[in-house]
């Protein structure tokens, strides 16, 4: 259906029937893998059940919800057909997510996630338990390595089995397939900004570009009009949109990473500075103090990406709002949002949906969490 073409007769889900209809169908999809996994044997059920228990564990569903919303956007009919197609390879940027994710606390050294131990770690944990022979954290690793590729190589399963008509998803392949190159190399953009490479504010917002909105926003809702067969104008809006709203989601995670409330997010205070993260809140407060602080610039740059104490991380958060840039940060969250949501507003999008991706987005640059 192309865009503009018609708005649904009966209301989309949304909200929590969204993340309901969407958590279902991830269940749906691991109970269609089990005879397959239990040819494997009990060390691969374990793997699975540890991967089914991550993904399944609580999230917001944010990038099926925005995929879902930009196909009824563009005329998707909710209630047609292809309705539960559509909503299974929505579905499957949640294992997209898993492993970024599990991808992600290996390589920063995280130690939990929403409160639970992160998957290498808990799988270190069981080799320590048992007495198994070797490096107990070596075998977490790797095991937790192999669980977020087959999170992965299930995403590409998941759409391939969801059902689309052929000429949907001839028209979804070549995005998808953008989307992963682009997670890829934006993981890969940080890892190097952390190297300490180039700790500049514009590098910091190729990397959120890239790592975070591509897949967060800006493609989940290019995949949901590929899907209706929207027109290039509304694409290019959703896209400008996505690109505006996703990274101020990610500027947002940037002062949580290092403001933000333990109990509220997951992770312990300040881990984004012990981490050695080369956010836009880093970059911008090296880049002034640099001008203005020498000093200061010099124990922000070598504080980071050590083993800092609760006492070191207060300094430090003192020392980033002095510096102007959480202000600033702020600022930028402010501006991209609103060009994001003018970008929406002019679009062809649905009334409807384009009521929800306002609400969406405005919960998004605006969470707690």
């Amino acid at each position: 259906m192309a865009a503009g073409s018609g708005t649904p007769t009966r209301p989309a889900p949304a909200g929590a029937a969204l993340v309901a209809a969407v958590e279902g169908a991830l269940v749906d999809f691991f109970d269609s893998r089990r005879e397959l996994v239990a040819e494997l044997g009990p060390v691969f059920i374990d793997a699975v059940a540890e991967l089914q228990d991550f993904v399944l564990r609580g999230g917001k569903r944010t990038r099926p919800s925005f995929a879902w919303t930009g196909w009824v956007g563009a005329g998707g009919d909710p209630e047609g057909p292809q309705a539960p197609a559509v909503l299974r390879a929505c579905a499957a940027l949640e294992l997209v997510q898993a492993c970024a994710l599990i991808h992600d606390d290996i390589i920063d050294s995280s130690r939990t996630r929403r409160g639970f131990p992160t998957v290498h770690v808990d799988f270190e944990r069981r080799h320590r338990d048992r007495e198994w022979t070797g490096d107990a954290a070596h075998f977490g690793i790797s095991v937790g390595v192999l669980v977020g590729d087959l999170a992965l190589a299930w995403a590409d399963d998941m759409v391939a089995a969801a059902g689309l008509a052929p000429a949907a998803r001839t028209r979804f392949a070549p995005v998808w397939a953008a989307m992963r190159t682009e997670v890829m190399g934006g993981q890969l953009l940080d890892i190097h900004g952390e190297a300490g490479a180039d700790d500049s504010v514009e590098a910091a917002l190729r990397i959120n570009r890239y790592k975070t909105a591509a897949y967060t926003i800006e493609r989940p809702l290019h995949l949901g009009a590929a899907l209706a067969d929207a027109g290039a104008d509304l694409i290019a809006a959703y896209r400008e949109f996505g690109t505006d709203i996703g990274i101020a989601f990610q500027l947002r995670d940037d002062l949580l990473g290092v403001f933000g409330d333990p109990e509220v997010t997951g992770k312990p205070s300040g881990d984004d500075l012990r981490e050695g993260k080369r956010t836009v809140l880093v970059a911008e407060a090296l880049r002034r103090a640099d001008a203005t602080a020498p000093a200061a610039a010099n124990l922000l740059r070598t504080s980071l990406g050590t083993d800092l104490t609760p006492g070191e991380v207060t300094h430090l958060r003192t020392l980033i709002t002095d510096l102007g840039a959480v202000d600033e940060v702020e600022r930028r969250i402010t501006d991209l949002t609103d060009r994001g949501l003018a970008a929406l507003d002019t679009s062809s999008a649905a009334p409807e949906a384009k009521q929800r991706l306002r609400d969406m987005a405005l919960a998004a640059t605006r969470r707690v969490a």
